[in-house]
Protein backbone atom coordinates (compact mmCIF):
# COMPACT_ATOMS: atom_id res chain seq x y z
CA UNK A 1 0.00 0.00 0.00
CA UNK A 2 1.33 3.15 -1.12
CA UNK A 3 1.07 6.57 0.86
CA UNK A 4 2.88 10.20 0.17
CA UNK A 5 4.79 11.81 3.33
CA UNK A 6 3.59 14.85 4.64
CA UNK A 7 6.51 17.85 5.46
CA UNK A 8 8.98 16.92 7.97
CA UNK A 9 8.42 17.48 11.77
CA UNK A 10 10.90 19.24 13.75
CA UNK A 11 11.56 18.79 17.28
CA UNK A 12 8.58 21.10 19.14
CA UNK A 13 11.09 23.92 20.46
CA UNK A 14 8.76 26.95 20.32
CA UNK A 15 5.51 25.03 20.40
CA UNK A 16 3.70 28.60 18.49
CA UNK A 17 6.14 27.71 15.10
CA UNK A 18 7.00 23.65 14.96
CA UNK A 19 4.77 21.61 12.34
CA UNK A 20 4.18 18.58 13.37
CA UNK A 21 3.50 16.24 10.44
CA UNK A 22 1.63 12.71 10.54
CA UNK A 23 4.55 10.75 9.80
CA UNK A 24 8.60 10.98 10.67
CA UNK A 25 10.88 8.63 9.52
CA UNK A 26 14.72 9.16 9.21
CA UNK A 27 17.57 8.71 6.68
CA UNK A 28 21.11 9.09 8.11
CA UNK A 29 25.22 8.89 7.62
CA UNK A 30 24.89 5.43 7.86
CA UNK A 31 22.79 5.51 4.58
CA UNK A 32 24.73 8.31 3.14
CA UNK A 33 27.61 6.15 3.41
CA UNK A 34 26.60 2.73 2.12
CA UNK A 35 25.04 4.71 -0.47
CA UNK A 36 28.03 5.71 -1.39
CA UNK A 37 30.31 2.63 -1.34
CA UNK A 38 28.14 1.42 -3.45
CA UNK A 39 28.67 4.37 -5.83
CA UNK A 40 32.39 4.08 -5.62
CA UNK A 41 32.18 -0.34 -6.30
CA UNK A 42 29.48 0.74 -9.35
CA UNK A 43 26.87 -1.13 -7.93
CA UNK A 44 24.30 1.25 -9.28
CA UNK A 45 21.99 -0.72 -11.18
CA UNK A 46 20.52 -3.99 -9.59
CA UNK A 47 23.28 -6.22 -8.92
CA UNK A 48 25.45 -7.46 -5.87
CA UNK A 49 23.81 -5.00 -3.57
CA UNK A 50 20.23 -6.09 -4.19
CA UNK A 51 21.44 -10.09 -3.79
CA UNK A 52 22.69 -9.19 -0.63
CA UNK A 53 19.60 -7.17 0.27
CA UNK A 54 17.11 -9.99 -0.44
CA UNK A 55 19.16 -12.69 1.36
CA UNK A 56 18.87 -10.40 4.70
CA UNK A 57 15.37 -10.04 3.96
CA UNK A 58 14.77 -13.59 3.76
CA UNK A 59 16.39 -14.54 6.60
CA UNK A 60 14.83 -11.69 8.38
CA UNK A 61 10.98 -13.26 7.76
CA UNK A 62 12.38 -16.46 7.89
CA UNK A 63 11.39 -17.36 4.19
CA UNK A 64 13.39 -19.40 1.42
CA UNK A 65 12.80 -16.91 -1.34
CA UNK A 66 12.53 -13.03 -1.57
CA UNK A 67 12.81 -11.13 -4.32
CA UNK A 68 12.59 -7.23 -4.76
CA UNK A 69 11.46 -5.06 -6.70
CA UNK A 70 10.40 -1.15 -7.56
CA UNK A 71 7.25 -0.54 -4.94
CA UNK A 72 4.85 -2.49 -3.25
CA UNK A 73 2.06 -1.53 -6.39
CA UNK A 74 4.64 -3.70 -8.58
CA UNK A 75 4.79 -6.49 -5.91
CA UNK A 76 0.51 -6.95 -5.88
CA UNK A 77 1.08 -6.59 -10.11
CA UNK A 78 3.45 -9.17 -10.27
CA UNK A 79 1.83 -11.90 -7.71
CA UNK A 80 -1.24 -11.43 -9.88
CA UNK A 81 0.74 -12.03 -13.36
CA UNK A 82 2.57 -14.95 -11.73
CA UNK A 83 -0.52 -16.56 -10.75
CA UNK A 84 -2.11 -16.74 -14.06
CA UNK A 85 -4.76 -13.92 -13.18
CA UNK A 86 -6.79 -12.80 -16.41
CA UNK A 87 -9.60 -11.34 -17.40
CA UNK A 88 -11.48 -14.27 -17.31
CA UNK A 89 -10.97 -14.22 -13.50
CA UNK A 90 -12.85 -12.68 -10.21
CA UNK A 91 -10.34 -11.31 -7.17
CA UNK A 92 -11.98 -10.85 -3.42
CA UNK A 93 -10.62 -7.72 -2.08
CA UNK A 94 -11.36 -6.14 1.13
CA UNK A 95 -13.30 -2.62 0.37
CA UNK A 96 -11.03 -1.30 3.11
CA UNK A 97 -7.61 -1.06 1.81
CA UNK A 98 -5.35 1.67 -0.61
CA UNK A 99 -6.23 1.73 -4.02
CA UNK A 100 -2.89 -0.73 -5.62
CA UNK A 101 -4.66 -3.54 -3.45
CA UNK A 102 -7.22 -3.42 -6.58
CA UNK A 103 -5.41 -2.22 -9.28
CA UNK A 104 -3.32 -5.36 -9.43
CA UNK A 105 -5.68 -7.52 -10.98
CA UNK A 106 -7.99 -5.15 -12.36
CA UNK A 107 -4.55 -3.60 -15.02
CA UNK A 108 -4.69 -7.81 -15.92
CA UNK A 109 -8.36 -7.49 -16.74
CA UNK A 110 -9.88 -9.36 -13.42
CA UNK A 111 -13.09 -7.78 -12.02
CA UNK A 112 -12.17 -6.98 -8.80
CA UNK A 113 -14.98 -8.41 -5.83
CA UNK A 114 -15.36 -6.08 -2.71
CA UNK A 115 -15.80 -7.14 0.57
CA UNK A 116 -16.76 -5.21 4.12
CA UNK A 117 -14.66 -5.10 6.52
CA UNK A 118 -15.57 -6.03 10.84
CA UNK A 119 -17.29 -3.54 12.54
CA UNK A 120 -14.53 -2.47 14.97
CA UNK A 121 -11.13 -3.32 12.68
CA UNK A 122 -11.12 -1.77 8.89
CA UNK A 123 -9.60 -5.53 8.25
CA UNK A 124 -11.60 -7.77 5.41
CA UNK A 125 -14.59 -9.73 7.18
CA UNK A 126 -14.12 -12.99 6.31
CA UNK A 127 -17.65 -14.61 7.23
CA UNK A 128 -18.38 -12.43 4.36
CA UNK A 129 -16.20 -14.07 1.70
CA UNK A 130 -17.47 -17.25 1.02
CA UNK A 131 -21.18 -15.68 -0.21
CA UNK A 132 -19.09 -13.55 -2.54
CA UNK A 133 -17.26 -16.70 -3.96
CA UNK A 134 -17.72 -17.74 -7.98
CA UNK A 135 -16.75 -20.55 -10.79
CA UNK A 136 -14.74 -17.54 -11.85
CA UNK A 137 -13.38 -16.63 -8.31
CA UNK A 138 -9.43 -17.38 -8.42
CA UNK A 139 -7.58 -15.43 -5.70
CA UNK A 140 -8.44 -13.29 -2.44
CA UNK A 141 -6.03 -10.56 -1.47
CA UNK A 142 -6.66 -9.89 2.40
CA UNK A 143 -5.00 -6.82 3.26
CA UNK A 144 -2.92 -6.77 6.50
CA UNK A 145 -4.01 -2.82 7.22
CA UNK A 146 -1.36 -1.31 9.93
CA UNK A 147 -0.17 -4.25 11.05
CA UNK A 148 -3.41 -5.93 12.00
CA UNK A 149 -3.84 -9.63 10.92
CA UNK A 150 -6.29 -10.36 8.63
CA UNK A 151 -7.49 -13.98 9.82
CA UNK A 152 -4.98 -14.90 7.53
CA UNK A 153 -5.46 -18.32 9.11
CA UNK A 154 -9.05 -18.88 8.24
CA UNK A 155 -8.70 -16.97 4.60
CA UNK A 156 -6.47 -20.19 3.87
CA UNK A 157 -9.05 -22.43 4.82
CA UNK A 158 -11.13 -21.02 3.06
CA UNK A 159 -9.08 -21.01 -0.17
CA UNK A 160 -8.06 -24.59 0.11
CA UNK A 161 -12.01 -25.13 0.40
CA UNK A 162 -12.64 -23.71 -3.11
CA UNK A 163 -9.31 -23.93 -4.40
CA UNK A 164 -8.43 -20.51 -4.66
CA UNK A 165 -4.84 -18.82 -4.47
CA UNK A 166 -4.15 -16.32 -1.50
CA UNK A 167 -1.72 -12.84 -2.10
CA UNK A 168 -1.28 -11.13 1.53
CA UNK A 169 -1.40 -7.74 0.99
CA UNK A 170 1.87 -6.98 3.75
CA UNK A 171 2.84 -3.51 2.69
CA UNK A 172 1.49 -2.34 5.89
CA UNK A 173 2.70 -5.19 7.67
CA UNK A 174 7.03 -6.17 7.50
CA UNK A 175 7.58 -8.10 10.70
CA UNK A 176 4.20 -7.69 12.47
CA UNK A 177 3.44 -11.73 13.38
CA UNK A 178 0.14 -13.87 13.92
CA UNK A 179 1.29 -14.28 17.30
CA UNK A 180 4.46 -16.94 16.47
CA UNK A 181 4.34 -16.58 12.13
CA UNK A 182 5.18 -13.26 10.18
CA UNK A 183 2.00 -11.52 8.71
CA UNK A 184 2.36 -11.97 4.66
CA UNK A 185 4.65 -15.51 4.95
CA UNK A 186 1.64 -17.82 5.15
CA UNK A 187 0.12 -17.89 1.69
CA UNK A 188 1.07 -18.86 -2.07
CA UNK A 189 3.08 -15.02 -2.40
CA UNK A 190 3.38 -12.02 0.21
CA UNK A 191 3.88 -8.25 -0.61
CA UNK A 192 5.75 -5.82 1.10
CA UNK A 193 6.29 -2.05 0.51
CA UNK A 194 9.49 -0.27 1.35
CA UNK A 195 7.94 3.48 0.75
CA UNK A 196 8.88 5.97 2.70
CA UNK A 197 5.90 6.13 4.88
CA UNK A 198 7.07 2.17 5.97
CA UNK A 199 8.69 0.94 8.56
CA UNK A 200 11.66 0.57 6.87
CA UNK A 201 12.48 2.13 3.63
CA UNK A 202 14.77 2.31 0.61
CA UNK A 203 12.99 5.63 -0.74
CA UNK A 204 10.30 3.30 -2.38
CA UNK A 205 10.43 -0.50 -3.37
CA UNK A 206 8.75 -2.91 -2.69
CA UNK A 207 8.99 -7.03 -1.57
CA UNK A 208 8.06 -10.24 -3.12
CA UNK A 209 8.27 -13.87 -0.37
CA UNK A 210 7.23 -17.44 -1.49
CA UNK A 211 8.00 -20.72 -0.48
CA UNK A 212 7.24 -22.06 -3.89
CA UNK A 213 11.00 -22.02 -6.05
CA UNK A 214 8.23 -22.42 -9.26
CA UNK A 215 6.72 -19.54 -8.54
CA UNK A 216 10.49 -17.33 -7.52
CA UNK A 217 11.99 -18.58 -10.71
CA UNK A 218 9.40 -17.46 -13.17
CA UNK A 219 8.83 -13.55 -10.49
CA UNK A 220 12.57 -13.53 -11.47
CA UNK A 221 12.02 -13.63 -15.35
CA UNK A 222 8.60 -11.49 -15.21
CA UNK A 223 10.89 -8.38 -13.52
CA UNK A 224 13.57 -9.22 -16.31
CA UNK A 225 10.96 -8.52 -19.10
CA UNK A 226 10.37 -12.41 -19.46
CA UNK A 227 13.85 -13.07 -19.71
CA UNK A 228 16.45 -14.74 -17.57
CA UNK A 229 19.47 -12.95 -19.27
CA UNK A 230 19.87 -10.19 -21.07
CA UNK A 231 22.75 -10.15 -23.14
CA UNK A 232 21.24 -13.51 -24.56
CA UNK A 233 17.33 -13.01 -24.21
CA UNK A 234 14.68 -15.84 -24.67
CA UNK A 235 11.57 -14.19 -24.02
CA UNK A 236 9.73 -16.79 -22.08
CA UNK A 237 7.27 -15.13 -20.38
CA UNK A 238 5.24 -11.70 -19.95
CA UNK A 239 7.30 -9.37 -17.73
CA UNK A 240 8.28 -5.47 -17.51
CA UNK A 241 11.16 -4.15 -16.35
CA UNK A 242 10.56 -4.52 -12.73
CA UNK A 243 14.15 -4.20 -11.45
CA UNK A 244 15.63 -2.91 -7.95
CA UNK A 245 18.65 -1.01 -7.91
CA UNK A 246 21.90 -1.44 -5.59
CA UNK A 247 21.44 2.03 -4.32
CA UNK A 248 17.88 1.25 -3.04
CA UNK A 249 19.44 -1.82 -1.41
CA UNK A 250 22.01 0.20 -0.29
CA UNK A 251 19.54 2.11 2.33
CA UNK A 252 17.36 -0.58 2.52
CA UNK A 253 20.38 -2.45 4.00
CA UNK A 254 21.05 -0.03 6.75
CA UNK A 255 17.12 0.35 7.15
CA UNK A 256 17.29 -3.65 7.82
CA UNK A 257 19.76 -3.17 10.54
CA UNK A 258 17.13 -1.19 12.13
CA UNK A 259 14.43 -3.07 12.77
CA UNK A 260 14.56 -4.07 16.76
CA UNK A 261 15.03 -0.30 17.56
CA UNK A 262 12.38 1.24 15.30
CA UNK A 263 9.51 -1.89 16.19
CA UNK A 264 10.16 -0.90 19.34
CA UNK A 265 9.49 2.81 19.52
CA UNK A 266 6.52 2.68 17.26
CA UNK A 267 5.26 0.37 19.72
CA UNK A 268 5.96 2.85 22.25
CA UNK A 269 4.51 5.56 20.44
CA UNK A 270 0.94 3.34 20.00
CA UNK A 271 1.21 2.91 23.61
CA UNK A 272 1.61 6.21 24.89
CA UNK A 273 -1.29 7.47 22.48
CA UNK A 274 -3.73 4.17 23.97
CA UNK A 275 -3.08 5.27 27.46
CA UNK A 276 -4.16 8.82 26.37
CA UNK A 277 -7.73 8.09 24.31
CA UNK A 278 -8.64 6.12 27.25
CA UNK A 279 -9.82 8.17 28.63
CA UNK A 280 -11.04 10.68 26.03
CA UNK A 281 -14.59 10.21 24.92
CA UNK A 282 -14.60 11.98 21.57
CA UNK A 283 -12.09 10.00 20.08
CA UNK A 284 -11.67 5.93 19.99
CA UNK A 285 -8.47 4.11 19.20
CA UNK A 286 -8.98 1.69 16.65
CA UNK A 287 -6.84 -1.19 18.00
CA UNK A 288 -3.65 -3.26 16.86
CA UNK A 289 -2.84 -6.56 18.82
CA UNK A 290 0.57 -5.89 20.50
CA UNK A 291 -0.31 -8.98 22.71
CA UNK A 292 -0.31 -11.22 19.84
CA UNK A 293 2.67 -9.82 18.28
CA UNK A 294 1.03 -7.10 15.55
CA UNK A 295 2.66 -4.03 15.26
CA UNK A 296 0.85 -0.22 15.26
CA UNK A 297 3.06 1.39 11.93
CA UNK A 298 0.35 3.64 12.46
CA UNK A 299 -2.02 5.37 14.91
CA UNK A 300 -5.29 5.84 13.87
CA UNK A 301 -8.48 6.59 15.62
CA UNK A 302 -12.36 7.36 14.94
CA UNK A 303 -14.24 10.80 15.45
CA UNK A 304 -17.43 11.53 15.11
CA UNK A 305 -16.25 14.80 15.04
CA UNK A 306 -13.64 14.65 12.27
CA UNK A 307 -13.41 17.81 10.61
CA UNK A 308 -13.76 19.70 13.63
CA UNK A 309 -10.49 18.01 15.26
CA UNK A 310 -8.58 18.49 12.26
CA UNK A 311 -8.97 22.06 12.25
CA UNK A 312 -8.08 22.35 16.18
CA UNK A 313 -5.49 20.29 15.63
CA UNK A 314 -4.19 22.24 12.37
CA UNK A 315 -5.04 25.50 14.91
CA UNK A 316 -2.01 24.02 16.63
CA UNK A 317 0.26 23.73 13.72
CA UNK A 318 -0.32 19.65 14.22
CA UNK A 319 -1.11 17.70 10.55
CA UNK A 320 -2.75 14.97 10.78
CA UNK A 321 -3.57 12.57 7.75
CA UNK A 322 -6.81 11.67 6.69
CA UNK A 323 -7.98 8.02 6.28
CA UNK A 324 -8.46 6.94 2.21
CA UNK A 325 -11.32 6.38 0.95
CA UNK A 326 -13.20 3.06 0.52
CA UNK A 327 -12.18 1.07 -2.99
CA UNK A 328 -16.41 1.06 -3.96
CA UNK A 329 -16.03 4.27 -4.20
CA UNK A 330 -13.55 4.35 -7.76
CA UNK A 331 -16.29 4.08 -10.17
CA UNK A 332 -13.96 2.10 -13.00
CA UNK A 333 -14.36 -0.91 -9.97
CA UNK A 334 -18.45 -0.74 -10.63
CA UNK A 335 -19.42 -2.54 -7.34
CA UNK A 336 -22.92 -1.06 -5.95
CA UNK A 337 -23.10 -2.63 -2.64
CA UNK A 338 -23.35 -1.09 0.69
CA UNK A 339 -20.41 -1.20 3.09
CA UNK A 340 -21.95 0.31 6.15
CA UNK A 341 -18.49 -0.99 7.92
CA UNK A 342 -16.19 0.32 5.73
CA UNK A 343 -18.52 3.60 5.81
CA UNK A 344 -17.98 4.13 8.96
CA UNK A 345 -14.06 4.30 9.11
CA UNK A 346 -13.68 6.14 5.82
CA UNK A 347 -15.84 9.07 7.82
CA UNK A 348 -14.69 9.24 10.72
CA UNK A 349 -10.89 7.59 10.39
CA UNK A 350 -7.86 9.82 10.84
CA UNK A 351 -3.77 9.02 11.58
CA UNK A 352 -2.32 10.58 13.92
CA UNK A 353 1.64 12.16 14.08
CA UNK A 354 3.53 8.44 14.51
CA UNK A 355 6.68 7.31 12.48
CA UNK A 356 9.80 5.60 13.89
CA UNK A 357 11.43 9.25 13.80
CA UNK A 358 8.76 11.23 15.43
CA UNK A 359 10.32 12.59 18.36
CA UNK A 360 8.20 11.79 21.67
CA UNK A 361 8.16 15.33 22.81
CA UNK A 362 5.32 15.77 19.28
CA UNK A 363 3.57 13.00 20.37
CA UNK A 364 3.24 14.64 24.30
CA UNK A 365 2.06 17.85 22.67
CA UNK A 366 -0.17 16.39 20.45
CA UNK A 367 -1.85 14.59 23.21
CA UNK A 368 -1.93 17.35 25.41
CA UNK A 369 -3.93 19.41 22.27
CA UNK A 370 -6.76 16.30 21.80
CA UNK A 371 -7.54 16.70 25.62
CA UNK A 372 -7.72 20.46 25.01
CA UNK A 373 -10.10 19.14 22.11
CA UNK A 374 -12.25 17.00 24.46
CA UNK A 375 -12.31 20.40 26.66
CA UNK A 376 -13.64 22.46 23.82
CA UNK A 377 -15.95 20.06 22.51
CA UNK A 378 -17.86 19.94 26.25
CA UNK A 379 -17.47 23.93 26.31
CA UNK A 380 -19.50 24.14 23.20
CA UNK A 381 -22.52 21.21 24.39
CA UNK A 382 -22.67 23.05 27.81
CA UNK A 383 -23.15 26.10 25.92
CA UNK A 384 -25.98 24.47 23.16
CA UNK A 385 -27.45 22.95 26.65
CA UNK A 386 -28.14 26.67 27.95
CA UNK A 387 -29.60 27.89 24.99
Amino acid sequence: MEENLSLPSQGLGNKNIANISWWRTKFGEEEIQKIKESFFNENISMGSVTEEFEKKIAESLDMPYTLVTTSGSVALLMACIVLGITKEDEVIVPNRTWIATANAPYLLGAKVILVDCEKDRPIIDVDKIEEKITKRTKAIIPVHLNGRNANIKKINEIAKKYGLFVIEDACQAIFSKDQEDFLGTQSDIGCFSLNVTKLISSGGGGILVTKSKKLYEKLKLIRNNGTGNVMIPEYKTLGCNFKFTDIQASMGLVQLSKKQERIFYIKEIYNKYKQAIQSLSSIKLIPVNIENQELPLYVEILCKERQKLIDFLKSKNIHPRISSPNLDCADYLENFNYFPNSNLFAEQGLFLPCGPAQPLENIDYVISVLKEFEQELKKQVNENEKK
